[in-house]
């Protein structure tokens, strides 16, 4: 937020802007706590003191990969540099340690490739492009080294590429721990093909994503004493039970709601019913791989036949 000390006529300065959200534009005159600005686009804005931001007139062209560098790290001082990156393709900034990714709506198969990787493989955080593989390999490092788990954390809103930034993240774990899993499929695979089953189940149609996810997920890899994949989970969290009862037009449920009553014929929501109840009965024991379960008992293992015999009755 700029001050009566730092913003005097003549000033470059950013004032918000009901299309662009900020443009920046020259002070003309300073009256009290008002800001007369004329903007880039020809207008004329008064704003008050508390709205207004100054710019950073040094600031290069295309912008900077390290947002710790400009001189102003406010709302339009960012979005101006995320911009000026996005435009030459640039769609990874750090903020120190964070990794800011701008969602580019299209396959960039050549930021993600095997070279790319090597090229990421044990350099020093910031020697390189800003880029979600150098994350990655940070946090393997320090969990191989140092001996201590490490979490990645993704986070942003409907839309921005968290479930892509998650996928990148595995696949490169996976190639720095080299190991493939059961049946030939490395863990990534396994992981990923989980991804189905929890979207139908988790993930509804709002305003803003066809497909959002309305859960929290934790991915977890297990690593041997030599930094090799030994396993992996999923674990799910924070399901936004909300939806069940309660939808804002015109958003939808939970995919699999709309998939089982588009599935069974006439009078068959019953077995539908019943099958769920059946999955209620199912217990489930550890098995022999880490973190892998087993049925527990024959009982179980009737229920099982039961709801997948329903099941496949109803979508038949």
């Amino acid at each position: 937020m700029a001050s009566l000390d730092n913003i005097i006529v003549g000033s470059h300065v950013w004032v918000e802007d009901t299309v662009l959200a900020w443009i920046d534009g020259e002070v003309f005159k300073v009256d009290g706590n008002e800001i007369h600005v004329h903007t880039t686009n020809g207008k004329t804005v008064v704003a008050n003191i508390s709205k207004v931001f100054p710019k950073d007139t040094e600031a290069p062209p295309g912008g900077v990969d390290d947002m710790t560098k400009l001189s102003y790290l406010h709302e339009p001082g960012v979005l101006q540099n995320l911009a000026a990156r996005y435009e030459l393709n640039e769609i990874y900034t750090y903020t120190g340690n964070i990794l800011i990714a701008v969602n580019p709506f299209q396959r960039l198969p050549h930021l993600y490739d095997t070279h790319m990787m090597e090229q990421y493989k044990g350099a020093a955080f910031g020697e390189l492009s800003p880029h979600v593989f150098a994350v990655a390999d940070v946090a393997y490092r320090a969990m191989v080294n140092e001996g201590k788990n490490n979490s990645i954390l993704v986070s942003g809103e409907s839309g921005a590429g968290k479930t892509e930034t998650t996928k990148m993240l595995m696949r490169y774990l996976a190639y720095l721990g080299g190991r493939s899993g059961i049946e030939g499929r490395t863990v990534e695979q396994q992981v990923l093909e989980s991804n189905p089953v929890l979207e139908a189940f988790g993930n509804a149609k709002t305003v803003r994503n066809n497909n959002s996810s309305r859960f929290g997920k934790f991915v977890e890899i297990q690593f041997d004493k030599s930094g090799r994949i030994s396993g992996a989970a999923v674990r799910t969290y924070l399901l936004e039970r909300s939806r069940v009862c309660q939808i804002n037009d015109p958003e939808r449920n939970y995919h699999c709601f709309y998939l089982l009553c588009a599935a069974p014929q006439e009078e068959a929501i019953f077995k539908v019913v019943a099958a769920i109840l059946h999955i209620g009965n199912i217990d489930f024991a550890k098995g022999p791989e880490i973190d892998s379960s087993v049925i527990k008992d024959e009982k179980s293992r009737f229920h099982l036949n039961t709801a997948a015999e329903a099941s496949y009755v109803c979508l038949s």
